[in-house]
């Protein structure tokens, strides 16, 4: 049995500028965020309707927005590797799992990147790269 709860955040469209494009090439309507948090189920499962005992995930997804906006970037890797630091900026998300994508690819469908970290994972990719 798992000890995790999961808070879930889908199809929210990033206020961003990915990529270089020639001039034949189809340009991305939208970038979009679907989001997946791991954390304990005492988050979740409450004995009172307070906003304290629960995860307020509001200034994340607001963060996310922020630098999603703040900049224009060359992959969807390197903005998925900010909002992963940002996720794990909670003490409370034990897990994060991001998929990023861009539409449309060609005339329909989208192109994207998913990813699923462990705090341990991140903070040891993290501590390498410094």
């Amino acid at each position: 049995m798992t000890k995790h709860a999961q808070i879930r955040l889908n199809d929210l469209t990033l206020p961003c500028s990915i990529g270089t494009y020639d001039t034949d090439d189809i340009i991305p309507d939208a970038h979009v965020l679907d989001m997946v948090l791991y954390l304990d189920k005492s988050w979740v499962v409450i004995d009172a309707d307070q906003m304290d005992r629960v995860f307020d995930y509001d200034p994340l997804i607001r963060k996310i927005l922020q630098i999603a906006a703040a900049d224009k970037y060359e992959t969807q890797e390197y903005l998925m590797a900010l909002i992963f630091q940002c996720c794990f900026e909670h003490a409370e998300v034990h897990v994060a799992d991001l998929f990023l994508r861009k539409s449309p690819v060609r005339d329909d469908g989208s192109l994207g990147v998913q990813v699923t970290l462990t705090r341990d994972e991140f903070e040891d990719m993290s501590s390498a790269q410094d």
